[in-house]
């Protein structure tokens, strides 16, 4: 995931900085009431081998063989499930102009309803690990098992449950391509690191949509949401464009018993994917992010290193999550 955390004292979006993390959020106000509706239970096994699937496949950066099995297998498992499948292909420029073959994969589940829920991650690794302690791996990419695997990791389980058991609304699953190819920190000083660098593949599907005029009620983000201890504040951008979604998430996230992950506090903003479909589309985003308020970058330790990998990714997250959307989704 992307990445840029957003100084809160200017109500510009690309001020880089953070501020408001851990900032006591107002009062949950105006949430939906839940429905009686049995959500699917989301089975977290399932989620983390969906998670160490992907890994296994290698790095998944554009442009590469494990790229393009990867891609070939999340295509056949919304197939599997049940899903229209959409492929939407394009060639994207990176920061240094080089060309990304990139592939947003689409599965729409009960296609022919009108009331949608989108939800979306992505499924791109990082080629550079920038943010690695030891400079000599700043050129290598990352298994990205976190940052990248578990939101599709989760997302996949969810289609698993959805095919099973449909939910009485529709539901399109979205798998970003081409979202961490942005300008390194080793390479500020020769390129411009702004947020168009970064999630390309959202930005493409918001001005490209899978069907013209597409409109969903709102959208939700997993991103970073597989890590031992993983905290989710209300992020900056979500609230000023989703709140009254937000609120309505945490406060189901409480009510299953998970209010230690998902804090009742603002965090900082990020330039993420929800950003750019909001951009796009006016379609309201929220995302699920983890968020660290006293590092120095706002994430955890191993984000964009070389130790984001499996030795971090824990079930009872993964269950916390994406029994929370499958809630969410199941109770509209």
């Amino acid at each position: 995931m992307t990445k840029l955390i957003l100084l809160l004292f200017s109500m510009t979006l690309f001020s880089c900085g953070q501020k408001g993390a851990g900032e006591t959020a107002a009062p949950i106000t105006e949430v939906k009431k839940a429905s009686t509706t049995t959500a699917p239970s989301f089975n977290a096994d399932s989620a983390y081998a969906y998670v160490e699937k992907q890994v296994s496949f290698g790095y998944r950066i554009p442009n590469t063989p494990a790229h393009k099995a990867c891609g070939d297998y999340l295509v056949s498992e919304l197939k599997r499930f049940g899903a229209q499948v959409y492929e939407q292909e394009a060639t994207l420029k990176a920061y240094d102009g080089t060309p990304l073959e990139s592939r947003n994969i689409i599965g729409s589940f009960n296609p022919d309803k009108d009331k949608r829920i989108l939800l979306f991650a992505h499924w791109d690794t990082r080629p550079y690990s920038d943010h690695d302690p030891d400079p000599a791996n700043h050129k290598k990419p990352l298994d990205g098992a976190d940052d990248g695997a578990s939101g599709v990791g989760a997302l996949l389980e969810i289609a698993r449950q959805m095919g099973m058991k449909a939910p009485e609304v529709g539901v399109d699953i979205i798998f970003f391509d081409a979202e961490d190819y942005g300008t390194p920190e080793f390479a500020k000083d020769r390129y411009n690191d702004t947020s168009d660098t970064w999630c390309l593949g959202s930005r493409f599907w918001g001005k490209n949509p899978h069907k013209p005029g597409y409109k969903a009620e709102f959208g939700i983000l997993l991103d970073m949401v597989g890590a031992k201890d993983a905290v989710f504040y209300k992020e900056y951008i979500s609230m000023k464009y989703a709140a009254r979604y937000v609120d309505e998430v945490w406060e189901v996230a409480r009510n299953l018993g998970y209010g230690k992950y998902f804090i009742n506090a603002n965090g900082g903003g990020v330039t993420d994917d929800h950003e750019a479909v909001i951009e796009e589309t006016g379609i309201p985003c929220l995302d699920i992010i983890n968020h660290d308020p006293n590092s120095e970058n706002g994430f955890r330790d191993h984000w964009h290193t070389q130790n984001d990998n499996m030795s971090n990714i824990d079930k009872n997250v993964l269950k916390a999550v994406g029994q929370t959307v499958l809630e969410v989704v199941y109770n509209r």
